[in-house]
Order: structure tokens, then sequence, then C-alpha cells
């Protein structure tokens, strides 16, 4: 099984590193796009397996980014990651074509749980 390349999306600059440093420490190649234009340029040059995104964010949106991800049919699995006062997006992300919808704080068990799930289509780890 080759390693999980993740791509995160998430405009919380701490939270986002602190994520990144304990994905990579359980073996899984970390990119980090701090907003949604970073993101889709990230999903064109160096293609994930699994996207974890939040909603909220300045510019291009996490919905926005997923309508894109979807437009272009790519089978990327996207797992939404949102604060409390996100429900009313996270259902709409679902519906969307989401994977999953997870909020914050999220533990990480949980999240990397879900990340493997997603990324069994792609056979990593």
């Amino acid at each position: 099984m080759s390693k999980c390349k993740v791509l995160l999306v998430d405009d919380e600059k701490e939270f986002v590193t602190a994520l990144a440093e304990r994905l990579e420490l359980r073996g899984f190649q970390v990119l980090v796009a701090l907003d949604g234009q970073r993101a889709l340029g990230l999903i064109e040059t160096d293609l994930p397996q699994v996207v974890v995104l939040d909603l909220k964010m300045p510019g291009i949106g996490g919905l926005e980014v997923l309508k894109r991800i979807k437009a272009q049919s790519l089978q990327i699995p996207v797992i939404i990651l949102t604060g409390h006062g996100s429900m009313k997006e996270g259902k709409e992300g679902m519906d969307l074509g989401a994977f999953d919808h997870l909020i914050k704080p999220i533990d990480i068990a949980v999240l990397i749980e879900k990340i493997k799930q997603a990324a069994q289509v792609f056979g990593c780890t």
C-alpha cells in the first residue's frame, strides 16, 4: 500500500499546521492550503487521494471548492470539517457529494479513521 496523500484546506493557520503535523506523524503525506484558490491549484498539480475541507474561508469558500472538484468529475473523497455553526452548510456539502461531515473540534482518531475509509478506494494508507 502506498502512503495516502491528504490535502488539508483551512484558513486557520495554527489549526491546519498542527493537524498536518499530527497526520504526518501517523504516516500520511500532507499538503496544506490556507484558502480555496490554493487548494484548487494543488489539486491540479499534486492530486491528493483525500481532501479535508473547511467550509468557512475568505475568497473561494469550501462549498465552491467542493462544487469545482465534483464538476471536474474528480473521484477525490472530500471530508468536510466545520465549526459548530456550520451544520446547514455541512448538510449542503453532503448533498453535493462530500464523503462525510465532521465538526470541530475533532478527535484526531476519528478524523484518521474517516480519512482511511475515504482513501480505501485508492488503496493507500
